[in-house]
């Protein structure tokens, strides 16, 4: 098997070797499985693996990028040499420059053994309980759309002429359904899923069973009236929002004018019940490790803590164009793609009340349990949204009769002021990125439904 830390150490003196005046080379590999079941058989199981190395190469100001698969040494010379060849016919900028060696501190607890120990069979196995589940949870569950299994496992090395050198390995994997319920005339669809390092992390007959109760929960679901009232964020759509809040505080779209947050740092905009912190390192986020994709060590940073706006995520290149420091927010989708500003795990802080307790803090409300096309219906600019929405209403205090085919709207940062509670349970969902989040209480939202 190719060493990964050799291999990217060999690139960044070929790139040399070529012209370059600094390098930086990025190599990975992934392995990867999906299973696909429906009827109580399975429909489909993929494996797959794939291994590369991208190469950055500066001239100067001027900065080139090339990737592939060959790591043999000839491959590897090829690839940093077209790098160096694309940065000498790049333009100038003066603000692209490689990031700087830091120290690394290792980041244990990111790969789990089973994702490699369990057969094909047993993940099969998995997924078919999670259906079972489903199906044997309520007479009113018609069937299961469809269950999807999926897992990686990733090594990464970096190495830079700089001196930044690293390496760290990394697996996660999930689960989720879709489940059809039926009664009074229609048809109900549930999701549930989960996340964890490795199979033997993850719980199918909680999965089955979520997706079996969402879809039961909408059974004679009927739309609200309009009007302007309390709303309680479910921990996923809480995540969509929270993944377009990160989203918006990367530099490259502040630096862009592209933010509702631009030249708003350091300003009161949320409620003191609100706080949100990006957090490269959490053991329990998909997106931890102990480097970002620049080699840059990750770390915790605050964004928005008693209630002001604290902080934006920083690359080395947005970095520079301030004179700061990259937070160590550059993100790759592999070694084909180059490092972008993006946020690692995204973490709501949790509040104090209970499920219960939010519910009655709400008091006459709706309980929102699904947005459609909410980054479609988002105003990058100005943060103004309108999204569909379903749900279930509150009543006293208490989740009441299931509302579907209705809106919900407003804008990113008045719903931050707005924020009266965070419930004390927090969960992992992959909804805008990877997220840790409560349930959100809103003082007021406009529902518009008949």
């Amino acid at each position: 098997m190719t060493d990964l830390s050799a291999s990217a150490a060999r690139a960044v003196e070929a790139a040399g070797s070529a012209g370059a005046s600094a390098a930086e080379a990025y190599a990975s590999r992934e392995s990867g499985r999906e299973v696909r079941v429906h009827g109580g058989e399975v429909e489909s199981l993929t494996a797959a693996v794939q291994s590369g190395i991208g190469v950055r190469a500066w001239i100067g100001g001027r900065v080139g990028y090339a990737f592939g698969t060959d790591l043999s040494e000839a491959g590897v010379a090829a690839i940093a040499a077209g790098a160096a060849e694309a940065a000498a016919l790049a333009d100038e900028d003066e603000f692209a420059a490689p990031p700087g060696p830091a120290p690394i501190e290792a980041l244990s607890g990111l790969s789990d053994p089973s994702v490699d120990a369990w057969s094909p069979a047993q993940v099969a196995e998995l997924a078919l309980i999670v259906e079972r589940t489903a199906l044997a949870a309520d007479p009113r569950v018609a069937g299961v759309e469809q269950v999807v299994y999926g897992d990686s496992a990733e090594r990464v090395a970096i190495a830079s002429s700089a001196g930044v050198a690293g390496e760290y390995e990394s697996s996660q994997c999930f689960a989720y359904l879709q489940a059809l319920a039926e009664g009074e005339g229609g048809r109900e669809t549930g999701l549930g899923f989960g996340l964890a390092r490795g199979p033997a992390g993850l719980e199918p007959e909680a999965i089955g069973a979520e997706g079996a109760a969402r879809a039961t929960a909408m059974i004679g679901a009927s739309k609200p009236a309009s009007r302007s009232c309390p709303v309680v964020l479910d921990p996923t759509v809480a995540a969509s929002f929270a993944g377009l809040i990160g989203g918006a505080l990367g530099a490259n779209a502040v630096q862009r004018g592209r933010s509702p947050f631009a030249d708003r740092l350091g300003e009161e905009l949320a409620s003191a019940a609100f706080a949100l912190h990006d957090d490269g390192r959490d053991p329990g986020g998909a997106a931890s490790a102990p480097f970002d994709g620049e080699g840059v060590p990750r770390r915790r940073t605050a964004l928005i803590e008693g209630g002001r706006l604290r902080a934006f995520l920083y690359d080395t290149y947005t970095a520079n164009r301030e004179g700061g420091a990259s937070t160590g927010s550059a993100s790759r989708q592999g070694y084909r793609s180059l490092p972008a500003v993006a946020a690692s795990n995204l973490v709501v802080a949790a509040g104090e009340l209970d499920g219960a307790a939010l519910l009655a803090a709400a008091g006459d409300g709706v309980h929102i349990t699904d947005v459609a096309g909410l980054h479609s219906g988002v105003n990058p600019v100005t943060g103004v949204f309108s999204v569909g929405a379903s749900g279930r209403a509150i009543r006293a205090g208490e989740l009441a009769e299931p509302l579907r085919e209705f809106t919900i709207a407003g804008d990113l940062v008045a719903m931050l002021g707005a924020v009266r509670e965070a419930g004390s349970e927090s969960r992992w969902v992959p909804f805008g990125g990877s997220v840790s989040t409560p349930p959100l209480l809103i003082e007021a939202m406009a529902v518009s439904g008949s």
